[in-house]
This record gives C-alpha cells, sequence and structure tokens, in this order.
C-alpha cells in the first residue's frame, strides 16, 4: 500500500471516530454535525490548492492539498459516502475515455 492510501486510511478513521462527537471539543465534529458548513470549508480548501497549483509552488500546493482531502473526507463522511464508494464509482469508468464520460453524462 503507499504511503498516501495509508494516510488515507488512518485519516478516516479519525474522522469516523468524530461522528456524533462534541462540536465545541473537536473541529472535525463541528463539521460533520453541519455538511453545509463542512462543503463551504472544502470549497474554501479547494480554491487555495488551485491558487497554489496556478502559482506552481510546491510546498503550498502539497499543504493545501492535504486541506482539501482532509475537508473532502469530512464532506463525504458528513454525506454518508464512503470512499468505496467514490472507488467504485472510479472503477466503472475505467477503460473508458474521459471526453466519452463526460459526453454521455446527462445535463
Amino acid at each position: 500500500m503507499s504511503r498516501f492510501a495509508d494516510a488515507l486510511e488512518r485519516l478516516t478513521a479519525v474522522i469516523e471516530s468524530r461522528k456524533g462527537g462534541d462540536p465545541d471539543a473537536s473541529y472535525t465534529a463541528r463539521l460533520l454535525a453541519d455538511p453545509s458548513l463542512a462543503a463551504k470549508k472544502f470549497g474554501e480548501e479547494a480554491i487555495e490548492t488551485v491558487i497554489a497549483a496556478a502559482q506552481c509552488d510546491p510546498k503550498a500546493m502539497a499543504a493545501e492539498s492535504a486541506d482539501a482531502v482532509y475537508h473532502w473526507l469530512v464532506v463525504l463522511a458528513a454525506c454518508g459516502v464512503s470512499l468505496d464508494d467514490v472507488a467504485a464509482e472510479l472503477e466503472s469508468r475505467e477503460g473508458t475515455s474521459g471526453l466519452a464520460e463526460k459526453a454521455s453524462r446527462t445535463r
């Protein structure tokens, strides 16, 4: 397993352990209790990641990517979507060109 996959697995477990926790004692519990807030924070981190990418700043890109991944995982958990659900969607797209997949989506 890759180092990233290991870190993702550990982080996902921590996030799961915060479900139902005290929002005053845990930032993660606060986000999990308010999916709208979690989505907003994910959006903010995604924008910061895009800015770091546009500046091609490797250190900022790594830091902002880590923030975005954390908030993405929290949003998934808050919405009841597992990494297995995401993996299944990715697997269903394997072998399909990105252009063909995009064209097949209903608008």
